[in-house]
């Protein structure tokens, strides 16, 4: 930490090849690791500890340092209207907080425990504070460092971005699909157990802090964030490998990304009439295109040899008709033709025929009794 104050209050600046600061940078970028793994430690202390008083805290408020605040502030206090957490807290988070712990469990904490709690409260807030010092120092070098990516992501962002990755030739090996993912936090922080379908997106990472998400409209923050990752990954391969020390390609690569995001905000050509064909040519839109298919269906519709016949008419001949003189429908030249002769119309045989069984008929005077001689005999 010493180097890094030193570096800070000297206005000396870095040289290509300045082994020195080269060195200092990569310490920094393992400085910064570690202390991330301090907190992460010093973290899980205070909240074993005050698990006792405030069970209920640690899900409520899941970031380390505020959590810490908090803790230092709420203390062994058993009244929380008592307790100011504005400026800690959302005020979401602060009313739920406050509710809780009117209702919890809790016990307050002996006063030897309540010392070492509140002593590494102290801890992580002045490695934290720390933290903020080597970002700042990485920060203000990143124009040397990484001159393209900080074109593209600013030098806040750059920062945390090498400082997260491990350094810059790190950072450079990374997928673009993966450096959405740095810096970002679970989607439930701070959210205190309210409704979480806003925050289904990418949010809490670093790229989200750059000016091209923050001008970006909600609709279109999507496609941005794949824009900049991809091109921030560039940037980065080019930094490492030293290639344009003047930072003209990241610029170049930020004028892309807001050419490609001011085009997804143009609003899409509004639909224009269709012109009417020309009437000149009927067939000019009718227009079909050709081959033995289309061939084949024009031979099976196409007009026969006989209603030719039946549409043409001889001039000083009459035509005959179904009817005679005239009447009915005309056959037209079809009996003049040589080799066709009149139309010959086939009976159609019936399926069933009527019987022609003659019966015998009876007069109605006839009587159904016969006579015999015999009988003519008897009754003589």
């Amino acid at each position: 930490m010493h180097r890094v104050e030193d570096a800070l209050s000297c206005d000396r600046k870095p040289k290509l090849g300045d082994s020195e600061y080269d060195a200092l940078i990569i310490d920094c970028n393992a400085l910064s690791i570690d202390i991330e793994n301090e907190i992460f430690i010093i973290h899980n202390f205070i909240r074993d500890k005050y698990r006792l008083k405030f069970p209920e805290l640690e899900s409520l408020v899941n970031h380390p340092i505020d959590y810490a605040r908090v803790v230092k502030k709420i203390g062994n206090a058993m009244d929380m209207t008592l307790v100011d957490l504005e400026g800690l807290l959302p005020s979401a988070v602060i009313m739920v907080v406050s509710v809780t712990a009117s209702t919890t469990s809790g016990k307050p904490l002996p006063l030897d425990v309540l010392h070492k709690t509140l002593e590494a409260c102290d801890r992580a807030l002045s490695i934290d504070s720390a933290k903020k010092k080597v970002l700042d120092f990485v920060e203000s070098r990143m124009g040397f460092i990484a001159p393209n990516l900080s074109a593209v992501v600013g030098c806040a962002v750059a920062a945390k971005l090498i400082a997260t990755a491990g350094g810059l030739s790190s950072l450079a090996n990374i997928p673009a699909d993966c450096i959405k993912l740095l810096g970002a936090k679970r989607n439930t922080n701070n959210l205190a157990g309210f409704s979480t379908a806003k925050f289904h997106h990418i949010g809490g990472c670093y790229i989200e802090e750059t000016d091209i998400i923050q001008s970006t409209p909600p609709s279109l923050r999507k496609q941005a964030y794949g824009l900049l990752a991809d091109k921030s990954i560039l940037a980065a391969r080019m930094d490492s490998a030293r290639g344009d020390l003047t930072g003209q390609y990241g610029t170049s690569l930020k004028g892309i990304i807001l050419e490609k995001i001011e085009k997804l905000q143009e609003l899409p050509p509004a639909k224009q009439p269709k012109p009417l064909p020309v009437p000149l040519d009927s067939n000019a839109y009718k227009k079909k295109r050709g081959g033995s298919r289309k061939r084949k269906m024009n031979k099976r519709y196409e007009i026969t040899e006989r209603q030719k016949l039946v549409n043409r008419i001889k001039f000083g001949v009459a035509e005959e008709s179904s009817l005679g003189d005239g009447l009915g429908q005309g056959y037209g030249m079809l009996s003049q033709a040589n080799g066709i002769g009149k139309l010959r119309l086939s009976v159609i045989k019936k399926k069933f025929k009527s019987s022609n069984t003659s019966t015998r008929v009876y007069s109605g005077l006839t009587s159904s009794l016969a006579f015999t001689s015999r009988d003519r005999a008897i009754k003589s």
